[in-house]
């Protein structure tokens, strides 16, 4: 009977089958290798595209900065004159308001009423005065009350009064709000005059009270 070694077929086969191991796992790592190669170049690419556009950028803020301190300047100062515009407004409101207020007072006052006493605190205005009789304090809280500058008129009380040269004097207590009214009102003040406005509390016109 004929044998046959097979011993070498199998180690050539074993060696065959190695070397194309061999040979794949290469082709794997040579892939591999070319892969990470070219997503590194495109990661390069990128990243020399970014700091490209990052010295653009640096350029162009390098380039406006003096635009940029200019606007700076302009707002600092449009915000200090701001802040003195508010200030001249209101020391002209505080110099325009007693001659304002003034002014109301002798439009309105009628005769023989007469202003004894007058006190501003704030918006708040309070007045004392002497008068013949009720009537005409009465009156003069009416027409005050018709002021775009005064609000909220109230007479607060009235006594008789020690007598002055043979007459016999009405003395009174009032109270208002003072108000600054739209441009378009102080413009038309003198014309709304007849317009009653707010709230006016009188006397009764049937004699002082004691």
């Amino acid at each position: 009977m004929l044998e046959i070694n097979l011993l070498p077929v199998r180690e050539v086969r074993k060696r065959a089958e190695a070397r194309q191991s061999l040979v794949q796992l290469a082709l794997v790592l040579v892939l591999t290798v070319c892969a990470i190669s070219a997503v590194h170049l495109r990661l390069r690419d990128e990243m020399n595209r970014v700091a490209g556009r990052i010295q653009q950028m640096e350029r162009d803020i390098a380039q406006f900065k003096p635009q940029l301190d200019q606007v700076e300047a302009f707002k600092k100062k449009k915000s200090e004159l701001e802040k003195k515009i508010d200030v001249i407004d209101g020391l002209d409101r505080a110099r325009r308001g007693p001659v304002r207020l003034m002014a109301e007072l002798a439009d309105r006052i009628p005769q023989r009423v007469w202003v004894t006493s007058l006190d501003t605190n704030g918006g708040t205005l309070k007045l004392q005065g002497e008068s013949l009789d009720n009537e005409l304090v009465a009156l003069f809280l009416r027409d005050l009350a018709t002021s775009e500058y005064i609000d909220e008129v109230d007479l607060e009380g009235t006594k008789l009064n020690a007598e002055k040269g043979g007459l016999k004097l009405v003395k009174f207590d009032m109270k208002a709000e003072l108000v600054s009214p739209k441009p378009a009102q102080a413009a038309g003040a003198g014309k709304g005059k007849g317009k009653r406005k707010g709230k006016a509390t009188a006397a009764s016109p049937s004699g002082p009270q004691g």
